[in-house]
């Protein structure tokens, strides 16, 4: 089988190509799109449990937790002890955070938007359809018994 014709190829090279997309539109505002990730997956108003964060975006929470304490020192985010559990932590965003929240979320809305006016409706749905259907594939853990 060649690599063209390989499923997990095709997912590859599309998603490292969203990432440069998403990267180079990052760095024009002092960001990365692995920072743009976790600035959304933060509630803007209560702040997000740090335990909650990791899963969300599919990271071992080790790279995230460097990610986190360089986000603080340049002041994207804080912490701050959960008042509901004195063991958790609770990220919230600084003004600058919500800033760079925005712009995220901006470029995330555009690239949809782009996606959307060149591709059919039932074709995405399609996609949609296939790409869940993958991910529950990998996700059973049964493929190499």
């Amino acid at each position: 089988m060649k690599r063209e014709e390989t499923v997990d190829h095709h997912i590859k090279t599309c998603w490292h190509a969203i990432y440069r997309m998403y990267n180079q539109e990052a760095a024009k505002h002092s960001s990365t799109t692995s920072q743009a990730f976790v600035v959304l997956n933060i509630d803007p108003i209560n702040g997000t449990p740090a335990t909650k964060i990791a899963p969300l975006m599919g990271l071992e929470s080790r790279s995230l937790t460097r990610m986190l304490k360089s986000m603080e020192e340049v002041g994207v985010i804080y912490k701050e002890k959960d008042p509901t559990d004195g063991r958790s932590v609770r990220i919230f965003l600084t003004d600058l955070g919500k800033e760079k929240r925005r712009v995220s979320k901006e470029t995330v809305i555009l690239f949809n938007e782009a996606v959307r006016q060149t591709i059919a409706p039932e074709k995405l749905d399609a996609f949609f359809e296939v790409i869940t259907k993958i991910n529950q594939i990998v996700e059973s853990k049964n493929i190499f018994k």
